[in-house]
């Protein structure tokens, strides 16, 4: 495998730098039946990605008022944001607020 010009990517973060090195290192091989293990891949995302549930959520005024700012603040939709905060959330990388 052609080695990674580190001077024109530099990793983000360790898990990168780490994927990096394994990449360099030819640890990657080939998988058996690339086309299915592609397609079951591709449904995997599809579905990660699938909203089809609908929930109804009583807010206080002010956490309303608040989450519409942030959303406006990042330019997506209040509904986004939460379902963004509450997947993060279940995937543990919601990090606690640093005092």
């Amino acid at each position: 495998m052609n080695k990674l010009n580190k001077k024109a990517f530099e990793p983000i973060d360790k898990e990168e730098s780490d994927l990096m090195k394994s990449l360099e290192g030819d640890e990657w091989r080939p998988v058996k039946d690339f086309k299915q293990q592609k397609r079951t891949a591709v449904e995997a995302a599809r579905n990660t990605l699938k909203k089809d549930k609908r929930i109804n959520l009583r807010l206080s005024q002010k956490d309303y008022h608040q989450i519409q700012i942030k959303a406006v603040e990042e330019g997506i939709p209040y509904q986004t944001l939460i379902s963004s905060i509450i997947h993060k959330y279940l995937n543990g990388s919601l990090a606690p607020k640093q005092q």
